[in-house]
C-alpha cells in the first residue's frame, strides 16, 4: 500500500472510499430522509471524515508509536474489522445506530448509520495511517492528507448531484447491491489481511514445512 506521489495516494484513497462504496452507504438511508435532511447529512459526514482523516494523516507517526503499533499490525485489524462489515453486508446485517422505533430520521441518526462505511471506514483510516508514516516528512503527510480530503470531497459532490435518485432507488436494489459490494469488500478485507501477514515474514499460507 505503499505509493510516491499524489496521484497514486489519491487512486489508493478512490479505492477504498471512493463514491462506488461511499453512494451504496447514502442509498441504504436515504430512503428514510428528505432530499434537504440527506444534504445536510452528506455535508456534515464528509466534514467529520476530512477532520478525522486529516488529524489521523498528520499525526501517523505519533500514533503508532503511542500506541505501540505496527503498520503490519494494523494492516491486520483493519482488514479484519473492514471483512467483518462487509460480511454483514452480504447477510443483510446493517452495521449502524438508528433511532427508537416510531421516532422520526433526523441528521444525528443519519451520520451514526455512516460511522463505519464512511466517517471512521476502518480500510480509509488504515490507508490513512500506513501512507502517512511512510516518511518522516511534514510534507509527505500534507500530501496524502490532501490526497484523502479531495477523494471524500468527490463522494460529496456525488451524493449532492445524485441524491434524489439514490431517494427513488427502490428497497430491493439496494439489497441486490449491497450483498454484491459486500461480497467484493470481503476480499479486500482478506487482502488487507494477508498483506500484514506478509509484512510479518509469513511468506506462504497452507505450505507444511
Amino acid at each position: 500500500m505503499i505509493t510516491l506521489t499524489y496521484s497514486a495516494a489519491f487512486i489508493t484513497f478512490f479505492s477504498v472510499i471512493g463514491p462506488p462504496k461511499v453512494l451504496l452507504a447514502f442509498a441504504a438511508i436515504a430512503r428514510h430522509h428528505e432530499q434537504r435532511q440527506l444534504q445536510a447529512i452528506a455535508v456534515v459526514s464528509s466534514g467529520v471524515a476530512v477532520v478525522v482523516g486529516v488529524v489521523a494523516g498528520i499525526t501517523a507517526p505519533w500514533l503508532l508509536e503511542l500506541f505501540h503499533i505496527s503498520t503490519a499490525a494494523l494492516a491486520l485489524a483493519g482488514g479484519v474489522i473492514f471483512f467483518l462489515y462487509a460480511v454483514g453486508l452480504v447477510l443483510g446485517i446493517h452495521v449502524g445506530v438508528s433511532g427508537e422505533e416510531g421516532e422520526p430520521p433526523d441528521l444525528s441518526s443519519g451520520v451514526r448509520e455512516l460511522l463505519m462505511p464512511y466517517v471512521v471506514s476502518p480500510l480509509a483510516l488504515t490507508a490513512v495511517l500506513i501512507e502517512a508514516a511512510e516518511r518522516n516528512a511534514w510534507s509527505w503527510r500534507s500530501t496524502v492528507v490532501g490526497a484523502y480530503v479531495s477523494v471524500i470531497a468527490v463522494d460529496l459532490v456525488c451524493v449532492l448531484l445524485l441524491g434524489t435518485l439514490l431517494r427513488r432507488t427502490h428497497h430491493t436494489l439496494i439489497e441486490l447491491l449491497a450483498r454484491l459490494i459486500g461480497l467484493l469488500l470481503a476480499a479486500v478485507g482478506v487482502e488487507l489481511v494477508l498483506g500484514g501477514l506478509f509484512e510479518l515474514g509469513v511468506r506462504s499460507l497452507g505450505k507444511r514445512g
